[in-house]
């Protein structure tokens, strides 16, 4: 496993100049649990948990903190896939089963925003794996990470699958009335069928919809990012209104409707989950995705222009400016390419 060779995140891996950690740093570990079964967890000692986002990447954010490597929710389609091959380790099922922890992000966080060279510029989590992701409730990274934002009042933002969020909720209150603080939930569709194939290792979408409720009934605004919208799966006029209906209703502040798309190592790892399990889509996918890893800009117009409908006709909107940053943060659109439609950026 080339650890040597793992340098500061990006959120696109790439490589910044010096190395997160040595070898030598490194704990390998597993637990006897049923949550864990089949998990290994690499834990680290970090020299730099803030990671700068290139200015080529054209996110709306500069900086990020993510705790995790690898991640648990497992989800077919997850772009981090393909940062799992710097490490050597597999971007399919080893992305799922071999989770780097660092295991000091609270402390470096909390000496790194101590720095006279650092603006309080806004930071974004959640934007490469979840940080609420299961390891969170054995490791517990976000309370420290939190109150280190919190005591410099620094801006910043969460995107989630994870109902473990309101373990930290007074945490994310009282950061809150000192800086300015976003919350936004994954939440693509609703099946149960697709759900359990598609995303195992998450919480169905209704409890993430619990938590939107949750949030809301103690006074933090959370934004819905729905996504992934699956072609030919999730896409179906009811399947969407039923989806928004749902955002509504659990009061979200906010719905953000992004379009699968499929980089190298999602991509072959999403395909072969199709064949699996939808035979009969894999021709349509690949005419659908023929240009590269994002669908085609038609199609992504369709959807787009059908949720925001929806969202105006259930009495919600698109994220507006200075409303709410958690979606707009989180989901950065990437560098745009000539021959490929502007797609935003999805955990």
């Amino acid at each position: 496993m080339r650890w040597e060779n793992l340098a500061a995140d990006t959120g696109h891996g790439r490589a910044a100049d010096a190395a997160l950690f040595g070898a030598d740093a490194v704990t390998t570990r597993t637990f006897d649990t049923p949550e864990f079964a089949g998990v290994t967890f690499h834990e680290v000692r970090a020299r730099s948990v803030l990671n700068r986002v290139p200015g080529a990447s054209r996110m709306p954010f500069e900086w990020t903190v993510n705790p995790y490597r690898g991640c648990t929710h497992a989800c077919v389609y997850c772009f981090a896939r393909k940062t799992h091959s710097y490490l050597d380790l597999d971007t399919g099922i080893g992305f799922d089963t071999q989770i780097v922890v660092k295991v000091n992000a609270p402390e470096v966080l909390r000496r790194q925003l101590s720095s006279p060279r650092w603006q309080g510029d806004h930071v974004a989590m959640g934007t490469n794996v979840d940080c609420y992701q299961r390891a969170e409730g054995h490791y517990r990274l976000m309370p420290g990470i939190l109150a280190a934002l919190r005591d410099h009042a620094n801006p910043f933002s969460i995107l989630t699958k994870g109902t473990l969020i309101l373990r930290d909720l007074e945490l994310l209150r009282e950061a809150a009335e000192v800086a300015d603080v976003g919350v936004s939930v994954s939440v693509g569709f609703l099946d149960g069928e697709l759900w359990r194939t598609v995303e195992p290792g998450t919480p169905a979408p209704e409890r993430r919809l619990d938590v939107v409720r949750a949030l809301a009934g103690h006074g933090i605004g959370c934004g819905v990012l729905m996504a992934p919208v699956i072609p030919f799966l999730g896409d179906q006029p009811d399947r969407l209104r039923a989806t928004v209906r749902a955002v509504a209703a659990a009061g979200a502040t906010s719905v953000t409707p992004l379009t699968l798309h499929l980089r190298p190592g999602a991509r072959e790892w999403f395909t072969a989950w199709l064949g699996r399990h939808h035979p009969h889509l894999v021709a349509r996918y690949e005419r659908l995705y023929a240009d590269g890893a994002y669908a085609p800009r038609w199609y992504q117009r369709r959807i787009t222009r059908q949720v925001h409908e929806l969202a105006e006709e259930y009495g919600i909107g698109p994220t507006r400016a200075g409303a709410h940053r958690a979606a707009a943060a989180s989901a950065p659109t990437p560098e745009p390419e000539r021959a490929r439609p502007t797609q935003l950026t999805l955990i």
